[in-house]
């Protein structure tokens, strides 16, 4: 009798000629199980086991983990990948650090400092303009530094399953402190679950004050080793080179207390960290292998691109020969430009690493809707996929500190004995493109006070589907939330921004007040409906449209692209600048 083994999801036509039987006859099969698919769709494996019993054919039995690491998963995760390592085959790896901060406080020039190159001075405006990857042996030993423009890229890769680093720096200028993408840098990557290092830099400078900065940490629960807690801290000059040799004992420290390894002897599994197309070489990508041994030659698939490699290079631009796990590798031989965050995987040949490109072209755009966080109402109905059990996770942002911490407090108490939230990150402003990837990553929903999303954000949010929810009454907040954990949140009215116009002149009008030359940026301005002033992010009025004319006709509405006299009743304190944000009163049903 006839027998096949299936490893995998399988393509109809590949396992019609695996059967050897007419792909016809297959289809006919798989609609009588009711499976829908026709020669070019992949099959999972238990669709493909249900057709094969269904013609009648045996199926083997595989191994006990047999070749599992050579098997190709069906979604952009290395993480499942690499529990196919042999541990008796494990051995030590270098740790992978990332070095995040806020914008100046000196993250490339440490790194200068630490490779004794000078980097730093050949970035634009001495701002990082793209993710690097290195290697620096210190005491014998290596250590991959990546150079992030920020925490976003970061994010994103951990938005994707891509989970590349064991150890972060957190650098912070003494003469500084702590500034708002620092505090955005420490949830990052507490939320990534990264041990955090903290390096002091600029100690140098005549107005610098450490002892201020370590009473920065401890608020934001860094409590330093030296104050009775559990966080590094390390002064250095970056500019001096001081601090510096100090700075990777503690990196290697951290690394022996992880006791990171990795199989070198299994294909290949990475992730891609920056990719672009190179004049004269095409599409080029720097990978970071986590496990097994890169070669030239080598056959792969990453995200929904195949290829082979034609050439390895070093982060100094020489040839490699081979590229062990936690080892970076600028890789030559891509079809086509993969994305940041890829999973990069070694095949056993070039026909695999296509038909799994391919299948993985098709399961990402099936799984863009599906892939994307919570909602308030979706977590109270059954709580989230995905999310640990019985804990709804909020990014917040407020106008002032004092709403931060007031609202911080109080959402810390609302819980019940199944379910609690967690505030995740906590800042004042606008929300931003980069507390939309956070939450992204973390399943989280974004909760605003007194403030709105910016542009940016309202675009991230909308393609990575993040709920953005913003109130003006503090209780409104605290009870949407504590519906949501007891499941009994119901169909409300919810304000939805139905237009948006830009103040461009004021003009005094007697018996009518102050009157806003408008320009309509999009959607449509409509008489009667409510309106929000926005000033630097924050809400300043809300309050009905009184009036409404295009030169000096009064009309019911006027579309984007048009200019238009706007009155808002019994409020005068307009200013060019403005930002008017039309608001409509809808009911929403979760």
């Amino acid at each position: 009798m006839t027998s096949i083994l299936l490893d995998g999801p399988i393509v109809v036509g590949d396992l019609a000629t695996r059967l050897n039987v007419n792909p016809a006859e297959l289809i006919g099969k798989l609609l009588g199980l009711g499976i829908m698919a026709g020669i070019n769709q992949q099959l999972t494996l238990e669709q493909a086991e249900q057709a094969v019993q269904a013609l009648g054919i045996e199926l083997e039995e595989s191994e006990e983990g047999a070749d599992e690491e050579n098997q190709l998963v069906d979604r952009d995760a290395v993480g499942k990948l690499l529990e196919a390592d042999h541990t008796e085959r494990m051995a030590e790896r270098p740790p992978v650090v990332v070095v995040m901060g806020h914008v100046d406080h000196g993250k490339t020039t440490l790194l200068d400092a630490i490779r004794e190159t000078r980097v730093a001075e050949g970035e634009a405006g001495g701002i990082t303009q793209h993710i690097g990857a290195s290697t620096v042996t210190y005491d014998g030993r290596r250590i991959v530094f990546l150079d992030t423009p920020g925490h976003e890229a970061f994010t994103a890769m951990r938005a994707r399953g891509a989970e590349v680093t064991d150890i972060a720096i957190l650098v912070v200028a003494a003469d500084d402190g702590i500034m708002p993408q620092t505090i955005e840098a420490i949830s990052h990557a507490r939320a990534a679950n990264v041990p955090i290092i903290v390096a002091v830099n600029k100690i140098d400078r005549p107005n610098a004050n450490p002892d201020r900065v370590l009473q920065q940490l401890s608020e934001h629960g860094l409590v330093p080793e030296d104050w009775g807690g559990e966080t590094i801290v390390v002064p250095v000059s970056a500019l001096k080179r001081e601090g510096i040799e100090r700075l990777m004992e503690m990196v290697l420290l951290v690394a022996d207390l992880q006791e990171l390894k990795g199989d070198p002897e299994r294909r290949a599994v990475g992730t891609v960290i920056e990719a672009r197309v190179a004049r004269g070489r095409g599409p080029v990508a720097t990978v970071l292998v986590q496990s097994g041994t890169l070669r030239p030659g080598d056959p792969f698939v990453a995200g929904a691109v195949s290829g082979r490699v034609r050439a390895l290079t070093d982060d100094r631009g020489k040839p490699m020969k081979e590229a062990g796990p936690s080892m970076p590798a600028e890789v030559l031989g891509f079809d086509e430009l993969p994305e940041a965050g890829d999973v990069f995987q070694v095949t056993e040949d070039e026909r695999t690493a296509r038909e799994a490109a391919v299948a993985r072209a098709t399961d990402r755009k099936r799984d863009l809707n599906a892939a994307r966080a919570v909602t308030l109402a979706e977590w109270s109905k059954s709580g989230a996929e995905g999310v640990a059990a019985g804990e709804l996770n909020i990014v917040l942002k407020a106008d002032v500190m004092g709403s931060l911490e007031a609202l911080r407090a109080s959402l810390e108490k609302v819980k019940n004995d199944e379910a609690r939230v967690v505030v995740l990150h906590g800042g004042v402003g606008p929300v931003n493109e980069s507390d939309v990837m956070l939450a992204a990553a973390s399943k989280a929903v974004i909760v605003g006070f007194n403030v709105r999303p910016d542009a940016g954000a309202e675009r991230e949010a909308e393609r990575a589907g993040v709920e953005i929810k913003t109130y003006r009454v503090i209780y409104d907040l605290i009870g949407d939330l504590e519906k949501a954990i007891t499941g009994m949140l119901a169909p409300k009215f919810e304000d939805v921004v139905v237009g948006r116009a830009e103040v461009r002149a004021t003009f005094k009008v007697p018996g009518a007040g102050t009157v806003a030359g408008s320009y309509v940026q999009d959607g449509v301005v409509r008489r009667g409906l409510l309106c929000r002033l926005v000033r630097g992010g924050t809400i300043v009025h809300e309050g009905q449209i009184s009036s409404l004319r295009r030169f000096k006709d009064d009309v019911r509405e006027v579309a984007a692209g048009y200019e238009c006299g706007i009155g808002l009743e019994r409020f005068n304190d307009i200013k060019e600048g403005d930002i008017l944000e039309i608001v409509e009163h809808r009911e929403v049903k979760p």
